[in-house]
């Protein structure tokens, strides 16, 4: 009877150990960095005429509580970040390198996780976040619009002016 009880006492206590191991090991949610916001009025835009290497455009908001996280220099790890392109393609940001200055500024490099290729540099002063993405063979970049509104952008490569 000892024998037996102590089997049992044996099998729930590993139970409930594995049970906590599987669960500290699921990978906490990932937060997006920005989602689309209503457009903004056409007195905000300084211009209305879209630029032809522009192939698709959106306004977004940023979520300011993981943009602070972002500018961070000291915060690691990272919760998960993920971006939201078009089409619903979100891709995950493997951030690898983040200088920070004191005037409320940061420089934001890295590369995505797979399956996604490609990488990103963000420009971060405030809460306004500038940036160039290359995803596989496309390419993306968010704009500073005015007062405070962001645009995401799809670019033809081909048709984008040199610097």
């Amino acid at each position: 009877m000892a024998r037996l009880s102590a089997s049992i006492l044996l099998v729930i206590c590993l139970g409930d150990i594995l049970g906590q191991m599987t669960w500290a090991e699921e990978p906490p949610t990932a937060q997006l960095l920005w989602q689309t916001s209503p457009p903004s009025p056409a007195i905000d835009h300084p211009s209305t005429t879209r630029k032809s290497w522009v192939l698709r455009d959106r306004d977004i908001t940023l979520d300011l509580a993981l943009l602070k996280i972002l500018k961070d220099a000291g915060a690691r790890p990272h919760p998960r970040i993920v971006i939201e392109l078009f089409d619903r393609d979100r891709h995950e940001l493997d951030i690898t390198s983040t200088v920070s200055r004191h005037n409320d500024s940061a420089i934001v490099r890295g590369t995505f996780k797979p399956p996604s290729k490609g990488d990103f540099t963000f420009a971060i002063n405030g809460n306004v976040l500038v940036g160039t993405l290359h995803l596989s063979d496309r390419l993306y970049k968010t704009e500073h619009i005015a007062n405070g509104r962001l645009q995401l952008l799809e670019i033809d490569p081909e048709k984008f002016p040199p610097d």
